[in-house]
């Protein structure tokens, strides 16, 4: 039985989960415009650990939300995951911000592209199949109303991104899932587990963020 705490502060959500084999038993999180990260992810931590009536020595890894994002959202969380591997001799495991949020969402037909907002009408996005498998790489790009003509089935946009656009993108192809706006790690739960399975582990030493561009300021 593996026990992974997973961490997810790419965007305005901060996150933290437990799950054991997969399956998260425990979550707090809490999505702000001041973004609280720095105030909160040792805290949640803390907080779940005694409500699972778990300690740091049952943690098998630790996972944490790669990016793209929030420079500093991610700052904060790969550093908090990076030490706690470090002190407590941990595997650490990293997940895709975008393939996180693209699991929010289970449909049967079309595509799926979520969106992490990055300022003006800029986004970071990529494309899903409905098997959440990766078809087209991650961008960051700005939309327009000819975006995505290239593909003719239905899109299905998530994401606090996806929210800006639907005075641009108003073709009947794309259908937008309001109720899903920040990756969080109750979809991590079991994409790090898989990665544990595999012993996908990243160097704890030199791992950074996946940033996409240099320096996204926050809003």
């Amino acid at each position: 039985m593996a026990t992974i705490l997973n961490i997810e502060t790419a965007t305005k959500n901060c996150s933290v989960s437990l799950a054991k084999d997969g399956k998260t038993i425990g979550i707090k999180e809490i999505a702000t415009e001041q973004f609280s990260h720095a105030e909160k992810l040792h805290v949640f931590i803390e907080e779940l650990l005694k409500e699972t009536q778990l300690t740091f020595k049952d943690l098998d890894a630790v996972a944490v939300s790669k990016g793209p994002g929030s420079y500093t959202g991610l700052r904060i969380g790969v550093s908090t995951a990076k030490g706690l591997c470090y002190a407590l001799d941990l595997p650490l495991i990293s997940v895709d911000t975008l393939e996180i949020l693209a699991n929010a969402l289970t449909v049967t037909s079309g595509v799926i592209v979520p969106m992490i907002d990055a300022r003006r009408m800029e986004v970071f996005s990529a494309v899903f199949n409905t098997g959440k498998r990766k078809i087209r790489d991650t961008q960051a790009e700005i939309i327009d109303v000819d975006s995505y003509r290239e593909i003719s089935e239905d899109i299905h946009l998530i994401g606090d991104g996806a929210q800006k656009l639907q005075e641009t993108l108003t073709a009947s192809k794309f259908i937008y899932h309001p109720e899903i706006v920040y990756p969080s790690t109750q979809e991590m739960s079991f994409l790090s587990f898989e990665k544990y399975k595999k012993s996908d582990f990243e160097d704890v030493a030199y791992f950074e963020p996946y940033y996409l561009k240099d320096f996204v300021l926050n809003k």
